[in-house]
C-alpha cells in the first residue's frame, strides 16, 4: 500500500492503467535484470564456459525471489544499484553467486531492461490505439452524411459532416499507429557489449574466440525476444533510439490533444459531448455545469507528454565519448513518465470514444444560422447563370450580408439574409427559389463519400489485420 504521507505520482495513482504501471514497476525492472543475468549465464554455458546445470537451475529457481528491502540495504553500502541487486540475487542462490553478471557491465542489465520494458509498453499502446480506432470507425460511418458547420480559424466555414470530421481524428491515429509499428519493428537490442562496447571482457572469457562472443550475443537477444542488435555501441546503446521512441509518443500526444481540444470546442457548442456519469459533478459552485473534464484531462497530460520529447534530445547531445553517467538518473524519470502519460491518454481516448453523445438538432440549428452567409457565392453563381452582372450582384450581396450580420450581432435578431435577397428586385430571386438552390446537400461536397472511402479502403483493412487484438475496458474511475 502506498504511504499517504509520501508523494506518489498521479500518473500511477490516478491516470495510467495497472498494466502500464506494472510494466515500469520496480519489481518488473529488477525481475527483468535477473532474467537477463539468467539468459547470459545460459548462453555462456551453452558456448562452453564452466557453468553447471545446478547453477543454472539455482538461478532459475530464485529469479522471482526479489527482496527489495535487502537490495536497498546493499545499495546503501555499495552506492551502486546493479551491484546491490547482484548481491541480493546471489544471496538467494549462493551456489550461482559467482557466475552472475560474468563479463558484463551495468548497462547490460539497465539498457537492455529499458528496451524490454519499452518494447512491451509500445505493444500495450498499440493495442489501445487499435481499440480507439474501433470505436471511431462506426461513429464516423453512422454520421458520415450528417451535415454540420465546419470552422476555419474557428470562424464558420463551408459545411462538412460529423463523420468526415471524425475521420480527421482517425487519420492522425493511423499515422501514429504506423509510426509505432515501425519503431517496434526496428527496435535494436544492446546485447552484450562490455564496458566500452568492444566486448573485450567476453573475448577474454572465451579465450579469444570472437565467434563465440557473437553467438553469445545472438543467444541472449533471442532469449529476450529481439531479432535486431546494435553492431556498434559505446557502453550504452545510442540514445538516438530513445529520441525516436519519444518522438512517436509525443506525436501521439499531439494527436490526442487535438482530438480532446476539438471535443471541448464541440461541447461548448453543445453539438457533441463526452460521456457524463449519472452522479458526476461539473462544478462545486454551479450545479448545472457539464464540463468536458475527461478531454480537459487529456489536454493537460498531452502537454506534459509533448514536452518530454525534448529530454532525450539533450541526453543524446551530452553522451560524452563512450558514455556519461548523467543520463542514468534522467532516464529513470522520463522513460516511465512518458509511457504512463501515453497510456493515460489512450485510456481516456478509449473511454470518450466509446460513448460520445451527438445532438443533431443543435448541429442543424447552428448550420441553419450560418447557412445563408455560406451560400452567397452559390447564389452569386446562379445569378450570373441567369444573365445578371457579376460585379453588381456581388455588391448587392455584400451589402445585404453586412446588414444581416450587423442585425444578428448588434440587435440579437435572427439572420434575415434570404428575406433581404428575396426582396431585392435587382437580384431576382424568390424566397422559395433561394431555399431550393441552397439545400444543404449542395454544400457538403464529397464529405460523405470521402468518409466511406476512407473507412472502407484505409481503416477497415487495418482493423481486419488486427482483429485478434484484445479489447480493454474503457472505464475511467476518476
Amino acid at each position: 500500500m502506498n504511504d499517504p504521507k509520501q508523494y506518489q505520482t498521479p500518473l500511477s495513482s490516478r491516470y495510467a492503467s495497472p498494466e502500464m504501471s506494472s510494466l515500469f514497476s520496480s519489481h518488473t525492472k529488477f525481475l527483468t535484470w535477473r532474467k537477463l543475468w539468467l539468459a547470459l549465464a545460459k548462453g555462456q554455458k551453452a558456448l562452453g564456459l564452466s557453468i553447471t546445470d545446478s547453477q543454472i537451475k539455482a538461478l532459475e529457481k530464485a529469479v522471482s525471489s526479489i527482496d527489495l528491502e535487502k537490495a536497498d540495504e546493499f545499495e546503501k553500502i555499495f552506492r551502486h544499484d546493479v551491484m546491490a541487486h547482484i548481491h541480493a540475487y546471489g544471496e538467494v542462490c549462493p551456489e550461482a553467486k559467482g557466475i552472475i553478471h560474468l563479463g558484463a557491465t551495468s548497462c547490460y542489465v539497465t539498457d537492455n531492461a529499458d528496451l524490454i520494458q519499452m518494447r512491451d509498453a509500445l505493444k500495450l499502446l498499440h493495442q489501445k490505439i487499435i481499440q480507439a480506432i474501433r470505436h471511431l470507425h462506426p461513429f464516423a460511418a453512422q454520421y458520415a452524411s450528417l451535415p454540420c458547420l465546419s470552422y476555419t480559424h474557428l470562424q464558420p466555414a463551408q459545411p462538412t459532416t460529423v463523420g468526415k470530421r471524425a475521420c480527421l481524428w482517425i487519420q492522425d491515429l493511423l499515422i501514429d499507429l504506423q509510426d509505432l509499428e515501425y519503431i517496434l519493428g526496428d527496435l535494436h537490442f544492446l546485447g552484450v557489449k562490455g564496458a566500452t562496447g568492444t566486448q573485450a571482457s567476453f573475448v577474454t572469457l572465451f579465450e579469444g574466440d570472437v565467434e563465440k562472443v557473437k553467438q553469445l550475443e545472438t543467444l541472449v537477444a533471442q532469449e529476450m525476444g529481439f531479432s535486431k542488435l546494435f553492431t556498434i555501441s559505446g557502453q550504452t546503446y545510442t540514445r538516438k533510439q530513445d529520441i525516436r521512441i519519444l518522438s512517436v509518443l509525443s506525436s501521439l500526444g499531439a494527436s490526442l490533444h487535438k482530438f480532446a481540444t476539438d471535443m471541448r470546442l464541440l461541447a461548448h457548442l453543445k453539438e457533441i459531448e463526452e460521456p457524463f456519469a449519472e452522479k458526476q459533478v461539473g462544478s462545486s459552485a454551479m450545479p448545472y455545469k457539464r464540463n468536458p473534464m475527461r478531454c480537459e484531462r487529456m489536454c493537460g497530460i498531452a502537454r506534459y507528454l509533448i514536452s518530454l520529447h525534448e529530454n532525450p534530445l539533450y541526453t543524446e547531445a551530452t553522451q560524452w565519448l563512450e558514455r556519461s553517467l548523467d543520463d542514468s538518473s534522467n532516464r529513470r524519470l522520463y522513460i516511465g513518465q512518458a509511457f504512463l502519460s501515453a497510456d493515460a491518454l489512450l485510456n481516456l481516448l478509449c473511454n470518450v470514444t466509446a460513448g460520445m453523445i451527438v445532438h443533431p438538432k443543435i448541429i442543424a440549428r447552428h448550420l441553419e444560422e450560418e447557412l445563408p452567409f455560406l451560400t452567397t457565392e452559390h447564389i452569386l453563381m446562379e445569378a450570373v447563370r441567369r444573365g445578371k452582372d457579376r460585379q453588381h450582384v456581388h455588391e448587392r450581396l455584400r451589402i445585404h450580408s453586412l446588414e444581416a450580420g450587423r442585425q444578428v450581432k448588434e440587435e440579437g435578431k435572427p439572420c434575415d439574409l434570404f428575406e433581404r435577397i428575396a426582396q431585392d428586385p435587382d437580384l431576382g430571386f424568390s424566397f422559395e427559389e433561394l431555399k431550393e438552390i441552397t439545400q444543404i446537400e449542395n454544400f457538403i461536397g464529397r464529405a460523405a463519400p470521402q468518409t466511406h472511402e476512407f473507412l472502407n479502403h484505409e481503416v477497415a483493412p487495418i482493423l481486419a489485420k488486427h482483429h485478434g487484438i484484445k479489447t480493454f475496458s474503457p472505464t475511467i474511475s476518476l
